[in-house]
C-alpha cells in the first residue's frame, strides 16, 4: 500500500524533476563563464613583476583564497595581482582620484 501512488503524485514528481537538457545547459553556461574568467588569470603574466606588497585579508577571505588555489593551481600572489589591476582597468574613476592626489602634491 505505502508504494501505491495516485497519478497526481506521480505527476508531481516527474514535473520536479529537472530535465537532462536544462541540467547540461545550466553546466555549460556556467563552464563558459568560469573557463573565461579562469582562462584571463592563468594567462595573465607576473614575471616582469619584482616589487611585493605586504597585504592583510580577513580569515574567510584568505581561506577561500587557498581553496581557489588547491581547485586551481594558480597561486594566490597571482590572483591578487590580477584582482588589483583588472579592478584599477574597469574602475578608471581609480585612476582619476590618483591623479588628482598627484596633481595636488605637485603644487
Amino acid at each position: 500500500m505505502e508504494n501505491m501512488k495516485s497519478l497526481a503524485d506521480q505527476l508531481r514528481q516527474e514535473l520536479t524533476k529537472p530535465t537532462d537538457k536544462q541540467v547540461k545547459k545550466q553546466r555549460k553556461a556556467e563552464k563558459k563563464f568560469e573557463a573565461a574568467i579562469l582562462d584571463a588569470i592563468l594567462a595573465f603574466d607576473t614575471s616582469p613583476n619584482k616589487s611585493m606588497v605586504h597585504v592583510r585579508f580577513d580569515e574567510k577571505t584568505v581561506r577561500t583564497m587557498n581553496q581557489f588555489k588547491m581547485a586551481t593551481s594558480v597561486d594566490v600572489s597571482k590572483l591578487v595581482a590580477f584582482a588589483v589591476k583588472h579592478l584599477l582597468e574597469t574602475q578608471p574613476e581609480l585612476k582619476t582620484i590618483i591623479k588628482h592626489f598627484i596633481q595636488n602634491n605637485d603644487l
